[in-house]
């Protein structure tokens, strides 16, 4: 088998040629960052675990019409995608106060939000991916106020989806990133959800006890990151109910 040529690297997922024009092969690493890369480990199972969780909502947004780059699942850790032109923002949709928000604002961690709010930030690692306003964002040309609000009413399906799909199992869904890339039909733009939906990308509390479902389990050393990620997946049913968490799992071409 001719090997596949890599197209990007990131700090969790890297992207293949795809067997078609217009498709990429996204593969699920095991590692995991946290503090723009300055805190790293490798969690066996990870990637596994994040892969069949990025499926299952991104599976379910585009059943409810919500358009995504996700074709199918290939194997344990990789999927077929459609290729974007990622925008270059993080999309976040914060339901509660916590993290970055409960430290720059000062309100306590756990606070009901009056309603969702809605964040960009620049993805630039070199400079920490620094909060942006949309008068930025236009300035810069990396979105039109078009494309800001459709990424606004897109964001905002998504907050609903998800949060169904949590409260549903006894998850509270605090906040979450999501990216949204451009694809052409000729001269027509749409906008879809890229990149993944999983426990790295949000902020997930059990609702009667408080405990951590995510990536805050790995930044602020909780306990396991793939037992926690492991009982959002059973929860979901991705997983069942009696399975084992995913480590060392055996890789399927």
């Amino acid at each position: 088998m001719a090997r596949r040529k890599k197209v990007y690297e990131g700090k969790a997922k890297i992207l293949y040629e795809g067997p078609e024009p217009g498709t990429l092969v996204q593969y699920f690493k095991d590692d995991a960052t946290a503090y723009n890369a300055q805190k790293k480990d490798v969690i066996d199972g990870k990637g596994v675990l994040n892969n069949r969780l990025s499926e299952f909502f991104m599976v379910g947004l585009n059943a409810i019409g919500v358009p995504t780059h996700f074709i199918k699942r290939l194997n344990m850790r990789e999927q077929l995608i459609r290729a974007v032109e990622i925008i270059p923002l993080e999309i976040i949709v914060r339901n509660v106060a916590a993290g970055s928000l409960s430290t720059r604002l000062g309100i306590e961690e756990g606070t009901p939000l009056p309603r969702p709010i809605i964040e960009f930030c620049y993805k630039d690692d070199k400079l920490g991916d620094p909060l942006v306003a949309e008068e930025h964002i236009i300035a810069f040309g990396w979105a039109s106020q078009q494309d800001l609000d459709d990424i606004v009413a897109l964001a905002l399906r998504v907050n609903d989806f998800l949060s169904g799909c949590m409260l549903a199992v006894g998850i509270k869904l605090v906040d979450f990133k999501i990216e949204v890339g451009r694809v052409w039909d000729g001269d027509y733009q749409r906008l879809i959800l890229a990149d993944e939906i999983s426990p790295d990308s949000c902020r997930l509390w059990d609702i009667e006890t408080g405990k951590k479902l995510d990536k805050d389990v790995f930044r602020r050393d909780l306990g396991s990151l793939t037992d926690a990620y492991t009982e959002v997946a059973r929860r979901l049913g991705v997983l069942p109910s009696n399975s084992a968490p995913a480590t060392k799992p055996h890789l399927i071409n």
